[in-house]
């Protein structure tokens, strides 16, 4: 048995202008400048709070929890605004169906996003179903600790050379790392591509069907060498 753990943002799903759009409003509350857009996408796959953090270093422990309250609460009122959407990227869907329609692959997620943030995709979506396990910045530090990869391991029964992990950001690729198991960067996403060969992703891909073919070669056992 193989486990293939996704990221979320960036990854299976572009939420690039909502998470923009909400830090944004939670900047405002506050009497703040917004941070450029670059630097907001660059924390993406963070805790909340983690993230807060580094784009407002200085700030006091307290007021960075709340700032990550208001931002959580424009991120809800935008979701409810049918006119704003988290759309799935280009061929991620069928991707998704064809992994989870086999006997021998578990598939996970492991994100900085909430366990209700998740939860709302994988319903919109009607893909909460294919996830054996689901690991969120509720219950885990902060990426690039490895304790979402290792609880995901551990709910799966699969041993670190038996899990792949699929990111878009140096996060992604750190915690794999850290966890010892195989990181695979998809291009598509917030981090730019050079940042993930520099974080030591084992295959780098840039579209669905490229990494599809990754993840056959992975469950068959004949990717390349690590």
């Amino acid at each position: 048995m193989k486990l293939i753990v996704f990221d979320c943002d960036g990854t299976l799903v572009d939420s690039q202008h909502m998470i923009v759009a909400a830090m944004e409003r939670a900047f405002v509350v506050h009497g703040l400048i917004t941070p450029p857009r670059e630097e907001i996408l660059s924390v993406v796959g963070l805790s909340l709070s983690t993230a807060v953090s580094r784009l407002v270093p200085d700030m006091e422990a307290a007021r960075v929890e709340q700032l990550a309250e208001d931002y959580k609460a424009a991120f809800g009122d935008l979701r409810r605004d049918p006119g704003n959407h988290e759309p799935l990227y280009p061929g991620v869907r069928e991707l998704l169906h064809e992994l989870g329609a086999r006997d021998d692959v578990l598939l996970g997620v492991a994100t900085g996003k909430s366990r209700r943030g998740v939860a709302a995709i994988l319903a919109r979506e009607n893909l909460g179903a294919l996830f054996h396990t689901i690991q969120t910045a509720d219950t885990h530090p902060s990426k690039p600790d490895p304790s979402m990869l290792m609880t995901a391991m551990s709910e799966a029964g699969c041993a670190p050379h038996e899990t792949l992990m699929i990111g878009d950001t140096t996060f992604d690729m750190d915690m794999a790392r850290a966890a010892g198991v195989r990181a695979v960067g998809v291009s598509w996403g917030y981090h730019p591509a050079e940042a993930l060969t520099e974080a030591k992703a084992h295959v780098l891909v840039h579209d669905a069907e490229t990494l599809m073919s990754e993840l056959r070669a992975f469950v068959t056992g004949t990717e390349s060498p690590v």
